[in-house]
């Protein structure tokens, strides 16, 4: 009994410590005055403290100032089918208003606000409440719609509270978080949770190194912060995961990293700057290594190195495999993804492989995504070849390669492989000219194609 009484008393000293040192070294002076913020040394060093540990209020109570609330005001053409049929296409349309909602993280005291794409997406008005209930017009600064991220702007007659970016590479799983937003319109709302994975990959078109979490987010809560301990930005909320629509256990942030490079594109050159390392392949696990006859069962395996890529110019190889880069290590695809995407053309990367049983570090320069592929309304795109140009008698065009837009969806057979020619009546020449095409039109503008389907018949469509 004596000695359970000292294992007792040296476990409650060392608890002691352990919250002592949080708050004399977490919870002192996290300001700053930059807009977009790294986080400190001390970043994660609140992983296993219990929640009974951890004063939250703090946190909740410098989120909330951050977390607006954004009203999206579209129209939309009704169309009623029996006037249609007496009076014909044009009969018995009328337009009609609709609202959404959804949240935003002021990033900046001059009123730079960051929030999901499809929160803003087809508005024709957008309007911020701020949690001081001050209402504000916003105005559209850029989109990303691949990552699903946009970025507005108001002009406050203050300055305005914002949240700093941390570091999102050093998140850590079983961290607790903080999810803030207007679910429901129920404005400043707080859930607490932890993270439960990392690098989560959905499958979706964009993004695919989303951070996960079981902090309770519904309908209304995209576009808000996901936040540390500290009320640190480390995420922004996008979905979640549910049968019902509403919230049954899991949502999922994207990352602040890939939001923060995001938006400094948007602000810096007026679009997303992808770099690409130039690579296609397999995640390894214990199956397919057997499959392939190689002993790691970690790591990415090259099947495929693209032409022209950063990856081909640096001597990467089919059967390599990629482990880390720099010093992030890399077991899956959506890890390899999600830490490109915080990257630009001409970044260098330390790219560190198995090859042949030995480690190599071999330094890879990125390319412009433009120069492989591109997205324009949903469909992605490519660069023709010497065979395309020799088959369909043409000196220019780039090719559909993949159709992410569900109206075009029904259509995806027969559009995959034709190549368009002109848009708006501007000659489609490359990629990189429909990437900067793009950046003069508007996402809810429609667009005249002319193509060359398949079969080699000129067709024209509005998208």
């Amino acid at each position: 009994m004596k000695r359970f009484s000292s294992l007792f008393l040296v476990a409650l000293l060392s608890g002691a410590t352990t919250l002592g040192g949080y708050k004399l070294f977490i919870e002192k002076g996290i300001g700053t005055n930059s807009i977009i913020t790294q986080a400190s040394e001390n970043y994660g060093r609140t992983v296993g403290l219990g929640a009974e540990n951890i004063d939250f209020t703090s946190a909740a109570d410098k989120s909330v100032h951050t977390v607006v609330h954004v009203k999206n005001v579209s129209v939309r053409t009704v169309y009623n089918p029996i006037m249609q049929f007496f009076y014909g296409s044009n009969g018995g349309s009328q337009q009609q208003e609709q609202i959404g909602t959804g949240s935003g993280v002021i990033i900046s005291e001059d009123g730079y606000i960051v929030t999901n794409n499809h929160v803003i997406k087809d508005a024709t008005e957008l309007e911020v409440t701020l949690n001081n209930k001050k209402v504000y017009k916003a105005k559209l600064i850029g989109t990303d719609s691949k990552m699903d991220i946009a970025l507005l702007k108001i002009d406050a007659d203050e300055k305005l509270p914002y949240s700093t970016f941390a570091d999102s590479d050093q998140v850590k799983v079983g961290e607790w978080v903080l999810a803030v937003g207007n679910p429901y319109n129920l404005t400043s709302t707080v859930t607490a949770g932890i993270v439960s994975a990392k690098a989560r990959n959905l499958d979706t078109n964009g993004i695919q190194s989303f951070i996960q979490t079981d902090a309770a987010v519904n309908p209304g809560n995209s576009g808000g912060a996901l936040v540390n301990t500290r009320g640190e930005l480390i995420g922004i909320n996008t979905m979640i995961s549910s049968p019902t629509g509403s919230y049954t256990g899991y949502s999922f942030a994207i990352p602040s990293n890939i939001t923060r490079k995001i938006i400094e594109d948007i602000m810096e050159f007026g679009n997303v700057q992808r770099g690409v390392l130039g690579v296609a392949g397999n995640e390894l696990n214990g199956p397919t290594s057997k499959e392939l006859g190689i002993k790691e069962t970690q790591g990415y395996y090259i099947t495929k190195v693209i032409k022209n890529s950063g990856a081909e110019k640096a001597g990467l190889k089919k059967g390599d495999v990629i482990v880390k880069l720099d010093n992030q290590p890399i077991s899956t695809y959506p890890e390899l993804n999600g830490y490109i995407s915080t990257k630009r053309p001409n970044d260098k990367v330390q790219v560190t492989v198995i090859r042949d049983g030995k480690n190599q570090i071999i330094p890879v320069t990125l390319v412009k995504n433009d120069l492989i592929n591109t997205d324009f309304k949903g469909l992605e795109l490519e660069n023709i070849d010497a065979a395309d140009k020799k088959k369909f008698k043409i000196d220019y065009g780039v090719k559909i390669k993949e159709v992410n837009n569900d109206r075009l969806k029904p259509y995806e057979n027969e559009l995959n492989g034709s190549i368009i020619l002109t848009i708006d009546g501007t000659k489609a020449t490359d990629v990189e000219s429909i990437s900067r095409l793009s950046n003069d039109k508007n996402e809810n503008q429609g667009v005249s194609i002319e193509m060359i389907n398949k079969m080699g018949q000129i067709i024209r469509i509005i998208i």
